[in-house]
């Protein structure tokens, strides 16, 4: 099914385009003096367990492109989750809604629908993206100049998570199986609202199926 999504993206809202990640890359400083523990713990800490995010999307095939504009509300402690997704002429493309075990697709219009269920492949990026931000305690890291690395298993692979930056953020959580990349997202220009931090931009590259996502949020509320 997913790549039966990826094809119709491409036949049907496709466009050229060009690669290149918008976002300023995180500054290099020196984690030597840092703890791994205290890192995590104020990570968590300063992290919206439920927020709504106003965001653009866009969609990246080979040489094709389309852009949405998605509205997306997150319950990270619940693993709850809700999308609505249009087309910048506000055409609404679907809605779906999820949690740990399920994903509900709502609506599809009708030239994706056809394809299957969007849900599966949506709401497993949405997933991936933006639960389980924060590895388990008892994670191995790595620790190097400017950045901590954990690692954790993850079903038939591994997933790692690399903590850099002057407020020891998130800026990569990537997953493996064979020793080989099957998925990486990462995390641009944090922000603080009212005392919680999130990242005004993410890039997610799905090696397994040739796509990528950037996702630009344009408005939080917590």
């Amino acid at each position: 099914m997913k790549r039966a999504f990826v094809l119709f993206v491409m036949a049907v809202l496709g466009g050229c385009v060009h690669t290149t990640t918008p976002f300023q890359e995180t500054p290099l400083v020196s984690f030597e003096a840092r703890d791994p523990q205290r890192v995590l713990e104020r990570f968590q800490a300063s992290t919206p367990a439920s927020f709504q995010l106003l965001t653009t999307v866009v969609f990246e095939y080979n040489n094709y492109r389309f852009v949405g504009i998605g509205n997306v509300e997150l319950n990270t402690k619940d693993r709850e989750f809700k999308l609505a997704c249009s087309n910048p002429m506000g055409v609404k493309l679907f809605e779906l809604s999820g949690d740990a075990r399920t994903i509900t697709t709502q609506y599809a219009i009708a030239a994706l629908a056809k394809y299957g269920d969007v849900g599966a492949v949506v709401g497993e990026d949405i997933r991936r993206i933006y639960f389980d931000t924060v590895p388990l305690p008892e994670a191995p890291v790595w620790k190097r100049k400017y950045e901590f690395v954990y690692r954790q298993s993850s079903g038939p692979g591994y997933l790692e998570y690399v903590f850099a930056g002057p407020d020891g953020d998130l800026v990569e959580k990537r997953y493996y199986e064979d020793h080989l990349i099957v998925w990486l997202a990462s995390y641009y220009e944090y922000r603080e609202e009212r005392g919680k931090r999130y990242p005004q931009g993410i890039v997610y590259v799905n090696y397994q199926h040739g796509y990528r996502l950037t996702v630009r949020h344009k408005e939080f509320r917590s």
